[in-house]
């Protein structure tokens, strides 16, 4: 079965790819997020996923499930910053900082639903010069092409941002992306290509100084997730096209997660607390705070957007079993 239906949440439209493998349902018209992801076989949902009793909380923090996307991701000191002379304001929305970015719950469109021998695919447009609230904190209009397919257990996202302005722009993306560990940490470890942790000060701001493992040591080799607490920026070690996050249960399943290189360079691991339920893996191109911090690109992962300029930014997530 490689197809793709519609479905509705809160009222919302739906969009659901189906293989022999995976249901994937996504919300375009708020913010474009995977909402959900049903392993047909292992009968679990692997993404934390919004109730429709949680319209209110979803509509203010979307952030909170799913793979949202962040434009940019992580914090802005202040909600501040300059870049080749120009100063950008975006709204404080955490302890007087930015955070997440502006894909909030914007309406995007699908273009495009495909469905072939292979497997099956929607693609998403969104122009941010439509957006007033967008275009007042960072006036740049860009062009967003998401592609979404589905291939047996292999899920990818696609995207394409073309720059439409006439300045140089500051530009960073990331995914706050929910795994489930259904109450039971001790039977997952996570396994990253980490080789340094980024500093971090009491407002959770990088100061760009690279700090050891330490505790995080079994992370290149895997780390069991019992007892764990983290909010921790991460740099990966180079890698030839991709780094990836493996989320591995004790019985062999799991999945992993794969950001192209190279843009990608930082991973965040967060287990919103005490790891119980979830954690996050977020592959982020750029470094929060990247603008404010004092370090060339190669340290921020800033992307210096040309206009005219196309970007393509790729991830996948591909489901191991035993």
């Amino acid at each position: 079965m490689k197809q793709v239906t519609k479905g509705s949440w809160s009222g919302y439209d739906t969009y659901i790819l189906h293989s022999r493998d995976l249901e994937i349902t996504l919300l375009p018209r708020l913010g474009n997020n995977v909402i959900s992801m049903w392993d047909r076989k292992e009968n679990r949902h692997i993404l934390r996923s919004p109730e429709e009793s949680e319209l209110p909380f979803y509509m203010q923090k979307p952030y909170h499930f799913g793979m949202p996307l962040l434009v940019p991701p992580g914090r802005i000191r202040g909600g501040r910053f300059q870049y080749d002379g120009i100063s950008y304001a975006f709204d404080p929305n955490s302890a007087g900082h930015h955070i997440h970015g502006l894909n909030r719950t914007q309406a995007w469109c699908v273009s495009d639903i495909e469905e072939d021998d292979d497997g099956c695919a929607v693609t998403t447009e969104f122009h941010t010069a439509g957006d007033a609230d967008w275009m007042r904190q960072y006036p740049v209009p860009l062009k967003f092409e998401m592609v979404f397919r589905l291939q047996d257990a292999h899920f990818s996202q696609t995207l394409r941002v073309t720059h439409e302005g006439e300045r140089t722009v500051p530009f960073g993306i990331g995914y706050h992306t929910w795994f489930r560990l259904d109450g039971e940490p001790q039977r997952w470890s996570l396994t990253l290509p980490a080789e340094a942790v980024y500093e971090l000060n009491d407002e959770l701001l990088p100061s760009g100084r690279l700090l050891p493992l330490e505790n995080l040591s079994a992370l290149p080799q895997g780390l069991n997730l019992q007892g764990t607490n983290l909010d921790t920026v991460l740099r990966v070690a180079p890698q030839e096209a991709a780094s990836a996050a493996t989320l591995l249960r004790d019985d062999g399943y799991g999945l992993r997660y794969t950001a192209d290189q190279p843009h990608f360079k930082h991973w965040v691991v967060y287990t919103k607390g005490e790891a119980d339920q979830y954690v996050c893996t977020e592959p982020l191109t750029w470094l929060p705070n990247a603008p404010n911090v004092t370090a060339d690109e190669d340290v921020t992962g800033l992307i210096p957007l040309q206009p005219g300029q196309t970007i393509t930014l790729s991830c996948s997530l591909q489901i191991l079993r035993p």
